[in-house]
């Protein structure tokens, strides 16, 4: 069995909603920057993603300390935790078969300067052809807009890409940008040779949590998830 296929069986057994493989040489120089060479050495990344159950997201509207606990646990900690794991099986089954294999990690920061991991998971999912970077600057998928966590495997395996980037498709749409509590969108759309600065203000998001990590026991807001228009959207079945 060759490895495309041995892999997206593998994604299938896992229960994985999305399955893909990226082609990373378009972003090697922004790669290079976030992570170093540790990681813009792979030409390749095997993206997982798994949809947020909307039962769970429609609760952020809500101001109750029992609602972010609930969200915190279920589409953060435990999808987190799932997502590793897959990543983990996938990084084996790609070094038993004699390539290298990274499992970058679902969620861990690694510059606080840049409040930043050492890879971009949304980056890996928009070049495998899954959806926009939207003016929240999350993926933003046509069947479930941003409520998708991803985990990215980068490796050297001649895998075949799964797709291109997705244009933006959000139009005039502001829903994201109205609701952020600390004005943190500029309402830009993506463009690749924009920084992240000219969409985003990442320091004023972090210090938003850092302040509800002082009152509550639990920060979390994730007002620009649960609002995109898209998210209301639904499907069903893996996609590649």
């Amino acid at each position: 069995m060759e490895m495309d296929t041995q892999l997206k069986t593998l994604a299938r057994s896992l229960d994985v909603d999305y399955f893909g493989v990226a082609d990373l040489s378009s972003a090697h120089d922004f790669i290079l920057a976030q992570g170093g060479e540790r990681v813009a050495g792979y030409p390749r990344a095997v993206t997982l993603g798994i949809v947020l159950q909307d039962s769970i997201v429609n609760l952020l509207p809500e101001e109750d300390p029992a609602a972010a606990i609930l969200y915190r646990h279920n589409s953060y900690d435990v999808v987190n935790i799932a997502l590793d794991q897959m990543a983990l099986r996938m990084a084996n089954t790609l070094q038993r078969a004699g390539f290298d294999a990274f499992p970058v990690p679902a969620s861990k920061r690694t510059d606080d300067d840049q409040i930043s991991g050492i890879f971009s998971q949304k980056l890996a999912a928009h070049l495998a052809g899954f959806g926009w970077i939207g003016k929240s600057c999350l993926l933003i998928t046509p069947d479930h807009g941003p409520r998708v966590r991803w985990i990215s495997i980068l490796t050297d395996a001649p895998l075949r890409p799964t797709g291109d980037p997705m244009e933006p498709r959000c139009g005039d749409c502001t829903a994201c940008v109205d609701i952020c509590p600390q004005h943190a969108f500029t309402g830009r759309s993506f463009k690749e040779d924009e920084p992240r600065q000219a969409r985003f203000d990442a320091a004023a998001c972090d210090q938003y949590f850092r302040e509800m990590e002082k009152k509550k026991s639990v920060a979390v807001c994730g007002k620009c998830l649960y609002i995109c228009p898209h998210g209301k959207k639904s499907g069903s079945g893996i996609r590649q």
